[in-house]
């Protein structure tokens, strides 16, 4: 299949995307490669224990590395979809069930002072959003997890220390989401259900141990290169881009640090809104 292929240059482009800052980077397609030794030593938590699942061993670790996609006249794309039906029994999302229906996520690595502006617009638009956050977002910034709580947004897991969960032992890709699962629950009396893969890089084995965690993975069908704060795409063209590549279903990733994001989110829930699409925050598996 497409996402199968390994496609190095793609893949050394991905491995810049995510949150986390100067490590952030995008990825057309679908890459494969073998998986990683873990040199991270697991620290003790007593956050949820994985239940033992039959043939964890015989699930693969190859590395699956999710981009951004390709839309085309507003039409769901195709790996998101292939993807999906892989991986459906291990609790994975890159597209909604209701085709009017559209989901807003933000990824939140660290906090580069646009987010108030973000939750202001959505709490002007009356929008209800999923804001992945690290540990280091969560404990550096707590008022800003309050209010997204406190006004009805999602909070999701977006791991711990924002390692690529394929690439460590399964002792340390529990305790990337059983970390800040307990410190948000103790912290802020908040139980997170939805986790992110780190960018967007994942294996069949990492999937499974998620969701024996009893989360569902939440990953995106459009993605646009706007992580890095030192070169974002211009109002109008990041607009356009965004709002001529909806899709039945979309689940959006836009990252929190942009500054253009952040500026045009009020004309892009518009624009939406008129395409006749709705805003939701569940996401069923």
């Amino acid at each position: 299949m497409k996402f199968q292929k390994i496609l190095l240059p793609l893949l050394c482009v991905c491995m810049l995307f995510g949150c986390a800052k100067g490590n952030a980077g995008s990825n057309d397609n679908i890459t494969t490669s073998k998986k990683a030794e873990a040199t991270t030593k697991a620290v003790e938590t007593t956050a949820p224990t994985a239940k033992a699942v039959a043939g964890l061993d015989s699930l693969s670790t190859e590395k699956v590395v999710w981009g951004p996609g390709n839309i085309v006249d507003h039409k769901q794309p195709n790996d998101p979809l292939l993807l999906q039906k892989q991986y459906a029994s291990m609790n994975a999302k890159w597209l909604l069930d209701d085709d009017k229906k559209i989901c807003l996520t933000f990824d939140e690595g660290y906090e580069n002072g646009y987010t108030p502006q973000i939750l202001d617009t959505l709490k002007e638009k009356k929008v209800k959003a999923i804001f992945f956050v690290t540990y280091d977002f969560a404990s550096q910034n707590p008022d800003l997890v309050k209010r997204m709580i406190a006004e009805g947004h999602i909070v999701g897991n977006h791991s711990y220390r924002h390692y690529s969960m394929d690439e460590v032992s399964d002792d340390v890709a529990k305790e990337e989401v059983t970390y800040l699962h307990k410190y948000i629950k103790d912290k802020f009396n908040y139980t997170m259900s939805y986790f992110r893969f780190p960018k967007g890089e994942f294996s069949e084995r990492s999937l499974q141990i998620v969701k024996d965690l009893g989360y569902k993975s939440v990953f995106w069908s459009f993605a646009y290169a706007d992580w890095d704060p030192d070169n974002q795409t211009e109002e109008n063209q990041a607009f356009t881009h965004i709002c001529e590549s909806t899709h039945p279903g979309a689940i959006l990733l836009l990252h929190a640090v942009s500054k253009t994001n952040a500026d045009i989110l009020g004309k892009v829930i518009d624009d939406i809104t008129k395409q006749g699409y709705t805003f939701t925050t569940e996401i069923k598996c």
